[in-house]
């Protein structure tokens, strides 16, 4: 909390809402957007189709958000913040577990962290405190996770700024970290096509024996959904490991996209496999709230374990279960921004919750058929493939989550530029990253943009979709893909009556498209 507060005082919601994280929930003074490109009040005139990376705050959400502020504003003139955070995140906790439908799975534990990467962080230092040999950690590409993922795996820092922005350098290794070695397996090839998934599971089978042949402790991250909507390894695999070693192989679901639906959800947790949620993807809270959820098992192999020191600067005692006796070394700062960003998505959650799931599917279906038809009607675009979403044996694919939802695609130059359609130059990183960042601003009046915008207005939009994921290269040129999502927001804007219309959510994402090819031909 900023020390100019007085104790029973606290900053705006707005301000609360970019607290106690790290540099990356800041605002750019010059823009008033955090690196994600959101600014902490909601923009109700944005086109929003970016929850694979972040979303602006709605107007429920910032709502919800100050309703809460009200009420810590109430109970800290009393209570002391560590006892009134405290109590409000068991609150958190016990709702997060309800709209999930697992609050019934007995010895289920959740620890809350300010990001998913401080999560990968928590589990990675569990699971190789106390080792005498250094654990090994196998994950699929970073490019397809997480920019700190691997680093945060590794015990390394993984922003410049640290945590609570003290100052440290990125890369280097936190204090008292546990040695891990973390083995990053590819999902693409050079040229960004997917690589077979049996031979990503044979490639991750193969170092998992080799490390328990060596008595090694394994964690294996099984990733459900990555960035552009793939899950890797096959759940096949990793049930399979997690079976024949059960005590040298620990899983981790990175579900941190929250793109999977209770039975899911449940599926796993019931396998023994701890889970990663983030309220900021999928759900479309505001950036920087996660949680890792800890089956009965897992939960308590952990608390036999000693507190990992390396954990001291990255967590606070509130936010682990209140009997967890080996945290409370941990030291009681309030982190009421994360609070506030958890209750934002939770209005979110409890929206979605109360959508039938046939309406769910059918938006889901109609949006994705317009988008693929668009998609491939268009040399402007290449999009990139997503098998069915697979997580036999675990599950059958009976929920909204074994559908699409996130769709990745390439931009082309403009096929006057080259004399066949085989010959096209694709947009480079650079250039992507351009077309990305003109999406979110209005260019009627760019000088840059002189052609005429003949899409009735479109090049005014203000759109904003995943930012660019590096996809390998094409035709000599390394390249990047774009992403437009469906969010939870966006299925309850579509199936409320008071909110936008199934129709009108499609039309907006169609619109989106346009600007992006719109401002291709025009680079």
């Amino acid at each position: 909390m900023p020390n100019n507060q007085p104790p029973d005082s606290l900053p705006p919601t707005e301000q609360l809402l970019i607290t106690g994280g790290d540099a990356r929930i800041a605002l750019d003074p010059s823009s008033g957007l955090n690196k994600y490109g959101c600014p902490p009040l909601p923009d109700p005139q944005l086109l929003s189709f970016s929850s694979s990376t972040a979303s602006v705050i709605s107007a429920t959400g910032f709502a919800a958000a100050n309703r809460l502020r009200q009420k810590l504003l109430r109970d800290i003139a009393t209570e002391s913040h560590a006892v009134v955070y405290a109590r409000e995140i068991q609150r958190i906790r016990s709702e997060l577990f309800q709209l999930c439908e697992i609050s019934d799975l007995v010895g289920l534990e959740a620890v809350f962290a300010t990001s998913g990467t401080d999560v990968h962080l928590i589990v990675a230092q569990y699971t190789g405190s106390g080792e005498h040999i250094p654990a090994l950690v196998v994950m699929v590409e970073a490019n397809e996770t997480g920019s700190g993922v691997a680093a945060a795996l590794a015990g390394r820092h993984f922003n410049a700024a640290g945590p609570q922005n003290t100052v440290v350098v990125e890369g280097m290794r936190i204090a008292g970290s546990s040695a891990l070695e973390v083995m990053s397996v590819p999902i693409r090839l050079a040229d960004g096509t997917l690589r077979q998934l049996a031979e990503i599971d044979n490639q991750v089978e193969s170092l998992v024996n080799e490390a328990v042949a060596l008595g090694r402790r394994v964690l294996l991250i099984l990733v459900d959904q990555s960035k552009t909507g793939l899950i890797a390894p096959s759940p096949a695999c990793i049930s399979r490991l997690h079976y024949q070693f059960p005590d040298s192989v620990d899983v981790l679901v990175d579900a941190c996209q929250f793109r999977i639906a209770p039975p899911t959800l449940r599926a796993y947790l019931e396998q023994g496999f701890m889970v990663a949620l983030t309220g900021s993807k999928f759900v479309a809270g505001p950036s920087f709230s996660a949680v890792v959820l800890l089956p009965f098992a897992a939960a308590q192999w952990l608390r036999q374990r000693k507190f990992p020191p390396a954990l001291l600067p990255y967590s606070s005692r509130g936010n682990w279960p209140t009997d967890w006796n080996t945290a409370n070394e941990l030291n009681n700062d309030a982190n009421f921004g994360l609070l506030l960003r958890w209750e934002a998505a939770l209005e979110e959650m409890r929206k979605f919750h109360s959508i039938p799931q046939a309406a769910i599917i059918n938006f889901l279906q109609a949006f994705a058929h317009a988008i693929r038809r668009r998609l491939t009607s268009d040399p402007a675009f290449e999009p990139l493939p997503v098998p069915q979403l697979d997580r036999h044996p675990l599950i059958e694919a009976n929920s909204w989550d074994h559908l699409q939802t996130i769709f990745s695609f390439l931009l082309y130059h403009p096929e006057t530029h080259s004399e066949t359609k085989a010959g096209r130059l694709p947009l480079s990183r650079e250039e992507t990253l351009h077309v990305y960042k003109q999406l979110q601003t209005g260019l009627t009046e760019n000088p840059t943009f002189n052609r005429t915008d003949s899409g009735g207005g479109i090049a005014s939009l203000r759109c904003q979709l995943g930012q660019p994921v590096a996809c390998g290269n094409r035709n000599g040129i390394e390249v990047s893909a774009l992403r437009i999502c469906v969010s939870a927001r966006l299925i309850i804007e579509a199936a409320s009556q008071h909110g936008k219309g199934a129709t009108a959510v499609i039309e907006d994402a169609l619109a989106a498209l346009n600007k992006a090819a719109w401002i291709t031909e025009n680079l």
